[in-house]
């Protein structure tokens, strides 16, 4: 028989385990199910994509209006005489090469975004296997905290939205008609 200093010990560790216990099933609880759906797992991974297409667009375009610009450039030397206006032709299509260069930025950020979004998911495959592992009806029952912390301004904002999802410019355009 354990002596009473031990059983009391012993007891102490035992209810801070459960205590730490029920904390890890709040916050699981919590994820699974969030008092704000805008942050759930799911939408995380979702973000993390959307933000390297959008970035990735986004320097899809610059560097076919850059290449545009090129092509103008390339009109407006043959036309030009003086010198001075053609070392300005010829500091702007510097310029446009360095912007070019410039937008390989997409690539380095769409490789680091993909690998946090891989840790993202594989974060969210532990939680959903600890969810399975308590059952989704014992967390349903966990009481979640509202977040009242919010602006009237994050409360507002829904966006930005992926490809399909919320009102097309259509839909808002069609408002005003």
């Amino acid at each position: 028989m354990l002596e009473k200093n031990n059983q009391a010990r012993l007891k102490a560790e035992l209810v801070a385990l459960v205590r730490y216990m029920e904390r890890v099933k709040y916050e699981i609880a919590a994820v699974y199910r969030p008092s704000d759906s805008e942050f759930g797992f799911e939408k995380m991974g979702d973000q993390m994509d959307a933000i390297v297409e959008s970035t990735e667009q986004a320097a899809h375009s610059i560097m076919g209006t850059v290449e545009d610009n090129e092509a103008l450039l390339e009109q407006l030397r043959e036309r030009l005489k003086d010198d001075g206006d053609l070392a300005l032709v010829r500091k702007i299509s510097f310029n446009n090469s360095l912007l070019f260069e410039t937008c390989s930025f997409q690539d380095i950020t769409g490789q680091r975004i993909t690998k946090i979004a891989k840790s993202l998911t594989y974060v969210e495959d532990r939680v959903t296997s600890l969810v399975n592992s308590w059952g989704r009806e014992e967390l349903e029952e966990v009481e979640i905290e509202v977040d009242a912390h919010k602006t009237d301004d994050e409360i507002l904002l829904k966006g930005p939205l992926r490809e399909g999802e919320g009102f097309s410019q259509m839909d808002i355009d069609a408002l005003f008609d």
